[in-house]
């Protein structure tokens, strides 16, 4: 196979055939902008969820007949349990410290006494922090003798649950669907290109053309028209984000952030978009599976 006469065959749609070549790279373009703007807020939108969950802690106050010298060994039965990863003593003078510092008001100036009691911040391992794991960690936990009552955020981690189980469900179907229909549209675009070189295609296989000689300058054409729409696509999400992530509110701007590896991908999903394209396209018109 002369490699000259594929890439001169590869990019001669270009000039030949410039309005199905616009159409495919406009698919591919379109098709890859479908499918980042929806893949970037859904990876966003779940390290939100993420984050949220790093927040969930435990904290188990200790009854106040306990003995200070029995809180060390409440607290390293505690640490033992599984799924904690760490445990640290909050002694009533540190308590009322921290009730000064959130509230402003010293207890003492309030009270004659310090009516806070000791307690443990207990903090969950990774992939501890749900409401089922969270459930059972906190029945343990209530169990150690010398803990009058355990306290943690259990409504916020349901409801994080439900949310993370039904976006998952959502976004795979939608994802699916996106990418399905965007190598089918490129694959049917793409088609019409080839179909415009049928004749060049029928006299290539009656002078005894290999398969491999007629397909590979097309594979390339498809591959290429999938790099550019690749790039296009890459240069328009990085100008949209962009603007987003400068404009929008704080509270927003984890939805909107995009890590630069990120436009790689999107140029790599591109050319493999437009080679999937033409390896269906030219099925029809050589008569055989590519993969043959």
């Amino acid at each position: 196979m002369q490699i000259r006469y594929v890439f001169q065959e590869g990019f001669s749609g270009f000039q030949r055939a410039k309005l199905s070549m616009f159409a495919a790279i406009l698919t591919i373009c379109i098709s890859l902008l479908l499918l980042s703007f929806f893949s970037i807020l859904l990876i966003n939108a779940n390290q939100v969820v993420e984050s949220l969950r790093e927040k969930v802690e435990m904290e188990a106050f200790l009854s106040d007949s306990l003995p200070k010298e029995d809180a060390q060994n409440v607290k390293e039965r505690v640490a033992a349990l599984e799924g904690v990863r760490e445990v640290r003593f909050i002694s009533k003078e540190e308590a009322a410290e921290i009730f000064k510092a959130e509230f402003g008001e010293d207890i003492y100036k309030v009270l004659d006494f310090n009516p806070l009691p000791a307690s443990l911040k207990i903090y969950l391992k990774d992939g501890y922090k749900t409401a089922k794991a969270a459930a059972s960690i906190h029945s343990a936990v209530k169990s150690v003798p010398g803990v009058d009552d355990v306290i943690y955020r259990k409504t916020l981690l349901e409801m994080l649950d439900q949310r993370a189980m039904t976006l998952l469900w959502f976004s795979l179907g939608v994802g699916v669907f996106i990418t399905i229909s965007s190598i089918f549209l490129v694959a049917n675009t793409i088609r019409l290109a080839i179909y415009a070189k049928r004749k060049i295609i029928q006299t290539m296989k009656l002078i005894g053309a290999t398969r491999g000689f007629i397909r590979t300058p097309f594979l390339l054409e498809g591959l290429v028209q999938g790099l550019v729409g690749g790039v296009i696509a890459a240069g328009i999400v990085f100008l949209v984000f962009n603007y987003l992530e400068r404009w929008v509110s704080v509270q927003l701007s984890d939805f909107v952030r995009v890590q630069s590896f990120y436009y790689g991908v999107i140029v790599g999903i591109g050319s493999i978009l437009g080679l999937l394209g033409s390896m269906i396209s030219i099925r029809r018109f050589i008569g055989e599976s590519v993969a043959s």
